[in-house]
């Protein structure tokens, strides 16, 4: 089995791996910067603490899984921002209803 005449390979015809070039456009969708705005939107208007936490995580998950740095960092920027105001509205109690002060 060290007969080099039996082997079926040939080494002249391997080409090197060359990583294919994708464009912005073609790239898939990112669902979970999608959803982390859209969690962050919620939170914020309805004062959901379990939509502020999501978008949060989904931020997280949308931040590890980044493939374009430019395109995503808006979304990104704007999800994180939407969660962390909801957090913020949520959290604190400076902002009370008019009919409970009195």
């Amino acid at each position: 089995m060290s007969s080099s005449a039996a082997d079926p390979r040939q080494p002249a015809s391997a080409k090197p791996f060359a990583l294919q070039t994708i464009a912005p456009e073609d790239l898939p969708f990112d669902y979970a910067g999608f959803l982390a705005v859209i969690f962050g939107i919620t939170g914020l208007m309805f004062r959901y603490k379990l939509c502020s936490w999501l978008a949060l995580i989904f931020f997280a998950k949308s931040l590890a899984s980044m493939k374009n740095f430019e395109n995503d960092l808006r979304q990104s920027v704007s999800a994180v921002s939407f969660a962390i105001m909801g957090l913020l509205l949520n959290y604190s109690n400076t902002f009370k209803s008019s009919s409970t002060r009195q």
